[in-house]
């Protein structure tokens, strides 16, 4: 099966539907046409210069090249890591766990990945090692930044019971543990629902790209199973790294809450 070329007329097309969404903001008064047009703008431009720069790295198949994606991809996962929650650590203590928990997550899943399942020659092609790791990352963003979240939100508001425990003679780790585990629980949220409705609500977008360009129906059933399966593995692991992490950060070795080190972004 020849795969279908888009040309830019079918892409208007397609943006016509975007239009109607913003007009019909304008006639109900929503006041959401503005942020939908430059989040369309923005996308469109985004999207368009990532295809240019693969292009590139693909035709130069170069491992420093694709080092370089690889390292600019991850930072900026660490660093939405880092400010999608209010609270914040001190001392950029946001960025180093979400650089840690991002990197060793998502490198380590998609390593395993290329050197088992898919296998490509060489085992770092960029064709299938950056695309992989950013299907990745988007799991890992989500799964990290909502395991931190859930937990400096429940320290804040649990702080009384928290040191209430601790004055009883609690361990800080025996103090946090519930709410630790109720973050990590909070961060797998997206990718078990994702898993659950697979097949029976949605297609996934991996399978119905694969679906588009000609691949038969079992085969790319296949590449979603291994897929969803390493999105689970990753945010679990960056979930569990980025709330563990924060609890470090907020205790000391005389196992006391240390609130100062947290502080409220705006």
């Amino acid at each position: 099966m020849t795969p279908i070329h888009l040309g830019p007329a079918d892409l208007a097309l397609a943006a016509l539907l975007v239009l109607i969404d913003a007009a019909a903001s304008l006639l109900l008064r929503l006041r959401f046409h503005r942020q939908l047009l430059w989040a369309s703008v923005r996308m469109v431009v985004q999207l368009l210069l990532v295809g240019w720069v693969l292009r590139w790295v693909f035709a130069a198949a170069s491992p420093a090249a694709t080092l370089v994606i690889v390292a600019l991809m991850i930072a900026a996962a660490a660093r939405e890591v880092a400010a999608r929650p209010p609270w914040r650590l001190q001392r950029a203590g946001n960025l180093r766990i979400g650089a840690l928990v991002v990197g060793l997550s998502s490198v380590a899943t998609v390593v395993l990945a290329l050197l088992t399942a898919i296998r490509p020659q060489p085992w770092y092609d960029p064709r299938y090692a950056i695309p992989l790791l950013g299907i990745v990352l988007g799991s890992v963003l989500n799964s990290a930044s909502l395991g931190l979240d859930g937990f400096f939100a429940g320290l804040v508001a649990s702080r009384a019971a928290i040191e209430a425990q601790l004055a009883l003679g609690a361990t800080s780790r025996q103090a946090l543990s519930e709410l630790v585990r109720a973050s990590i629980r909070r961060g797998m949220i997206p990718i078990v629902n994702q898993m659950s409705a697979a097949g029976v609500i949605t297609l996934p977008g991996t399978m119905t790209g694969q679906l588009l360009a000609g691949m038969d129906p079992v085969e790319a059933v296949k590449y979603q199973i291994l897929l969803l399966f390493l999105l689970a593995g990753a945010g679990g692991l960056a979930a569990a790294g980025a709330v563990y992490l924060g609890a470090r950060s907020v205790t000391d070795d005389r196992h006391r809450l240390r609130l100062d080190r947290l502080k409220r972004s705006g």
